[in-house]
């Protein structure tokens, strides 16, 4: 579910939107996030906020590292909410498989891979 809240002109705007699982995938889509991706996770969520975790883990992980501005609009987009995008750069921040270090302008995010012993190595 996604709620749109604002206003066109005078009119204000509150709207919410339930999503399907096709509707969650052709959003990834828009995102460049691939179908396999969004419809078969590698743990099954058991509620929308999962759901948009894994994305979000899965967006970086895509990416292998990402601006902290660059990142939150894909989140904000993703979410519908600037909100709800900032909670989840929060968390990925805190995540053991995201590293972040500070860029020239921005925080940069970078994911990285453990391997089967539990030594992090830095995605490419």
């Amino acid at each position: 579910m996604v709620r749109i809240r604002g206003t066109i002109g005078d009119w204000p705007v509150d709207l919410t939107v339930e999503l399907d699982d096709s509707d969650w995938a052709k959003l990834g889509a828009q995102l460049h996030v691939s179908e396999a991706t969004i419809s078969q996770p590698s743990a099954k969520p058991v509620n929308q906020d999962d759901a948009l975790w894994e994305t979000a883990k899965e967006l970086l992980r895509n990416a292998g590292q990402i601006t902290g501005p660059e990142l939150l609009g894909q989140l904000e987009a993703l979410t519908g909410s600037t909100g709800a995008g900032k909670r989840l750069l929060v968390r990925l921040r805190h995540c053991a498989e995201v590293k972040v270090v500070s860029g020239t302008d921005s925080p940069i995010y970078s994911w990285v891979e453990t391997n089967s012993v539990g030594v992090s190595l830095l995605a490419k």
